[in-house]
């Protein structure tokens, strides 16, 4: 039987209008994940869609954690369609695609429902045909859950950027390297640009310092080409925008966090829009399942770019 998962990604990566709608404007797709659960995934890929709709872009925030969503949790929504009644044709996309306060807008994962790979023929196809609703944005960033599962990979291996978080925690470190390494070996994406976000810092050089060691550990034993794509501070608004169920770009403009994430939306989005390639996949793991790829050319360790040390180190002067 042909790999379900790999009709997934193979329609995701533009061969259906999720990607290249009939207008010609190709939809933008960020996989935001992490290796260890509890380093504000979702608190990323929230406030950098907020940061990208405040410069002009129509964003989706699209709930991939079909077993504990939590995108809608962290916004003080109740929906009372989600993925799992599109699975189930019992509503469109389009229907359960919800507005927010903060100008974004976010389609809700379901809960108890794990694993699109499981789904029955029927089952997928409708799913994938009800992605295209999702063309009519500029960019779609899917927050899916913590680990290396199918599921996670799956929508990795579909995403023109995949953006892995981590916190300065060796636990969070090594399973960032974890899911690194899992997707230089067993996903074939010839376009996909890999970042890194460092979150929770304390300041600029403890950010520099975990990013230049991933970075140099990608490079040196899987040859992978890991960019850096920046650092949010460890911030106590943050924790207090959870409990408060708002974004805290939104509950604090001006704190450190949100100026770390805007300055990603602003000056950082040349930079998602990179490319690293992999080299050709090794034929003996083509046959029904995720295919080998490693990173041709040399591997780059970039530490902070300038307009991101001159935004937020200032913002850690003693």
């Amino acid at each position: 039987m042909e790999d379900q998962a790999e009709q997934l990604r193979e329609l995701m990566k533009g061969k259906t209008a999720v990607t290249t709608p009939p207008g010609g404007k190709k939809t933008r797709i960020i996989t935001v994940a992490s290796g260890k659960g509890g380093v504000g995934k979702t608190n990323v890929s929230i406030n950098m869609a907020i940061a990208y709709a405040r410069i002009g872009k129509k964003v989706i925030v699209m709930d991939a954690d079909l077993g504990l969503a939590n995108v809608n949790v962290m916004l003080n929504m109740i929906p009372k369609f989600n993925l799992y009644h599109v699975i189930r044709k019992q509503k469109t996309m389009r229907e359960i695609i919800l507005d927010t306060d903060y100008g974004i807008q976010i389609v809700a994962g379901a809960s108890g429902f794990s694993k699109i790979a499981n789904l029955g023929d029927e089952e997928r196809q409708n799913f994938i045909e009800e992605l295209n609703t999702l063309s009519s944005a500029d960019i779609v960033i899917i927050d899916t859950s913590a680990g290396v599962s199918s599921n996670v990979l799956d929508f990795v291996a579909a995403a023109d950027d995949a953006v892995i978080v981590t916190t300065p925690e060796p636990t969070a470190i090594t399973d960032a390297y974890g899911i690194i390494k899992i997707i230089a070996t067993e996903i074939d994406n010839l376009n996909m640009g890999l970042k890194l976000v460092v979150n929770r810092v304390k300041t600029v050089h403890e950010a520099k310092r975990v990013a230049d060691r991933m970075i140099n550990i990608a490079g040196q034993f899987l040859n992978l080409k890991v960019d850096y794509l920046g650092f949010i501070y460890d911030d106590p608004v943050v924790p207090q925008a959870v409990l408060r169920q708002k974004p805290f770009m939104a509950l604090d403009p001006k704190c450190k966090a949100s100026l770390c994430v805007a300055h990603r939306g602003s000056d950082g989005k040349n930079r998602l829009q990179g490319r690293r390639r992999h080299s050709k996949a090794d034929p003996e793991t083509l046959q029904g399942r995720r295919s080998r790829a490693s990173l041709t050319g040399e591997a780059r360790y970039p530490s902070l770019d300038r307009g991101a040390e001159e935004t937020c180190s200032t913002l850690n002067q003693e």
